[in-house]
């Protein structure tokens, strides 16, 4: 079974809190919670999805002694925060809960019962490389700092996850047919029950077309004025659908980096897929495997080390742009362009690196082998720079 390197991590949080895990469906959250509940001499897994456990749940029906109790998919019954809320206060000196949920389970509300200061917070990615590879964090990451690059790589890794994607099934499987039929499975079961528990869509059908047309859009400017006449729905209905999609975590948005030299002329978002392998186009493909490491690393910074931690891009008012750009407490970090094959150092990274005054940048090549700086630039191959990220 496949170490994620999340575990460790859940293991601590629990000594003290409940702990939320999130994540897309299918991304391995009931394995790495069942792995959890192995550890602990007493405990209980109980999915909202079964009738039965729904009763055992509404009763509070728990193991005796220290135990942690999985809840799965909690989040489907309304009114499950101020339930949970009362449940730890009352056990808290010998339960602890896991919950787990395909939908965003962080919470924040204002005033009243809000469960802030009794949890904490994760979300699953699908395998990244360094994941794939060993299941450990990399050593000596260091916001702030240079990523610490090591020697070799494994460029037909690299290839296995552009190919099938990082969700568990399909990429130990490493077959296209697999891969076929998981991805139609999946995104059947997306939209008749995870959209359909998280709220109504009256239009389904052109909800649906959204969610297909994004894969061609993966890296571009994302204009919900083009989407709204290409579906012929409002504007406020495509901003509510888009929510909904990054809620259930089928999309991320990156936006624009708004320095003060920055220049920037829109504030109009990028959207990248969770499930990189449902980008037909190779190169968009890649970038969004990067954009996936990239926003993995961030969240990995916020929920398991406090940092601030955003992923953007960089464009200026002559429409010039740089893929990414990775933020520690709301300063520059480091900066990525993404290329498939070698090609020179782009000259808009270089400009953007000097005006921003941006620490490191990198120059990540999907096709390439050298290893080199160049302009106060890095240009190194995918596999040695996403082995540095978590």
């Amino acid at each position: 079974m496949q170490a994620r390197s999340l575990e460790p991590v859940i293991r601590q949080d629990l000594v003290d809190k409940m702990v939320f895990l999130a994540g897309p469906r299918q991304v391995g959250k009931t394995t790495l919670a069942r792995r959890v509940l192995e550890s602990w001499i007493e405990g209980s897994y109980m999915s909202w999805d079964s009738r039965e456990d729904r009763r055992e749940i509404k009763a509070a029906r728990w193991p005796g002694g220290k135990a942690l109790v999985v809840l799965d998919e909690l989040h489907k019954w309304r009114g499950w925060k101020g339930w949970l809320k009362g449940e730890f206060d009352r056990h808290r000196e010998h339960l602890r809960f896991l919950v787990t949920g395909s939908a965003r389970l962080d919470v924040y509300r204002r005033g009243g019962d809000s469960l802030q200061g009794r949890y904490h917070h994760h979300r699953l990615h699908p395998f990244s490389y360094a994941e794939a590879l060993g299941g450990l964090l990399p050593s000596g990451l260091v916001p702030g700092q240079e990523l610490t690059v090591g020697q070799g790589g494994q460029s037909d890794l690299v290839s296995a996850l552009l190919e099938h994607g990082g969700f568990p099934e399909p990429f130990l499987a490493q077959s296209a047919r697999t891969l076929r039929r998981w991805q139609k499975e999946r995104l059947d079961r997306f939209f008749r029950e995870d959209v359909r528990d998280l709220e109504p869509i009256r239009e389904l059908q052109a909800f649906q077309l959204l969610a297909e047309l994004l894969p061609e859009r993966v890296g571009s400017l994302l204009s919900l004025n083009a989407f709204r006449e290409d579906l012929a729905v409002s504007h406020r209905a495509l901003t509510h659908w888009m929510d909904v999609l990054e809620r259930l975590y089928h999309v991320f948005r990156v936006r624009p980096f708004g320095g003060p030299r920055g220049r920037s002329l829109t504030k109009m978002p990028k959207a990248y897929l969770w499930d990189w392998s449902l980008v037909p186009e190779r190169a968009a493909r890649f970038e969004n495997l990067v954009a996936s490491h990239l926003l993995k690393l961030c969240h990995h910074l916020e929920d398991a080390e406090g940092h601030t931690a955003a992923l953007h891009y960089l464009r200026d008012r002559d429409g010039r742009e740089v893929d990414f750009l990775v933020s520690v407490a709301r300063k520059p970090w480091f900066a990525v362009e993404v290329k498939l094959s070698e090609t020179r150092i782009d000259p808009t990274l270089v400009r953007f690196r000097e005006r921003l005054g941006i620490p490191w940048a990198y120059q990540v090549v999907l096709e390439g082998t050298r290893d080199f700086v160049e302009g106060g630039v890095r240009v190194l191959p995918a596999s040695r720079f996403l082995a540095a990220l978590v």
